[in-house]
């Protein structure tokens, strides 16, 4: 060794480290009671939570809003159908464009009903004389007077449900389609379906009597609530349901709704 050549530092021996003996994760590590192999899995980092911020969306509404501008047309149809049809409950602008009502021949059963008992009962009336003097019946001037009142029920009764199948009326709107719908004398009620709900409307004529007559039913189906509305012995049912059909488009695509 040459004493006049520098030493080199001896460095100091680094620890090995312990090499990592990696699991063999195909091979069981136990078993069960009943003889099946337990394997082992690796950790598995949980994952990391989504925090969801629901989004709000601020709508503002004006204090006073606004109210659409009307034409001077569309206010006087209104007006008119108000002045027509008190009972009916009309928005702002809105006006009837169709009125249908029930064929006349709803009308034959009970005029016809009234009309053959009050018949039969002034018939037996003239006849009672000689029936009372061949049986020995009380004399016919005990009984005009029933038989009289008896014939003003039967009308009475006849008047009543012509006013009630009357009253049964279907109106088409700019906006909607109300029935008034009148069961007895003191039984009515109304409903409204707005034309954007309608879904469905079509018609129905049965028989050889609806064909020749051309009356028939018509129906409407709406969105969502699946509820169905009908409307019996209407005249001329295919144009009805033609008028009505057009209108719902066109307000469905945002142009004037009119009655043709």
């Amino acid at each position: 060794m040459n004493p006049d050549q520098p030493q080199q530092p001896v460095q100091p021996e680094q620890p090995q480290k312990p090499s990592v003996v990696q699991p063999d994760f195909s091979q069981p590590v136990a078993y069960d009671k009943e003889g099946r192999p337990l394997y082992a899995h690796p950790p598995q980092q949980p994952m990391p939570q989504q925090v969801v911020v629901p989004q709000v969306v601020q709508m503002t509404r004006a204090a006073e809003p606004q109210m659409p501008h009307m034409s001077d047309e569309v206010l006087a149809r209104h007006d008119e159908s108000k002045k027509k049809h008190p009972s009916l409950n009309l928005s702002s602008g809105e006006y009837i464009i169709n009125e249908i009502r029930r064929h006349p021949v709803g009308l034959l059963p009970p005029i016809g009903l009234a009309g053959f008992l009050s018949v039969l009962v002034l018939g037996g009336l003239a006849y009672y004389p000689q029936l009372a003097s061949e049986y020995n019946w009380p004399p016919v001037e005990g009984i005009i007077l029933p038989a009289l009142l008896t014939v003003f029920l039967f009308c009475l009764i006849g008047y009543i449900a012509v006013y009630v199948y009357l009253s049964n009326r279907f109106f088409l709107t700019n906006e909607s389609v109300i029935q008034e719908i009148q069961t007895s004398l003191f039984s009515r009620r109304e409903q409204t379906v707005s034309l954007a709900n309608i879904e469905d409307a079509s018609y129905r004529q049965h028989g050889i009597i609806q064909t020749l007559l051309n009356y028939g039913s018509i129906r409407l189906s709406t969105e969502g609530e699946e509820t169905t509305y009908r409307f019996y012995y209407v005249s001329n049912p295919k144009r009805q349901i033609a008028v009505l059909n057009n209108a719902v488009e066109s307000f469905k695509n945002g142009r004037p709704v009119t009655g043709e």
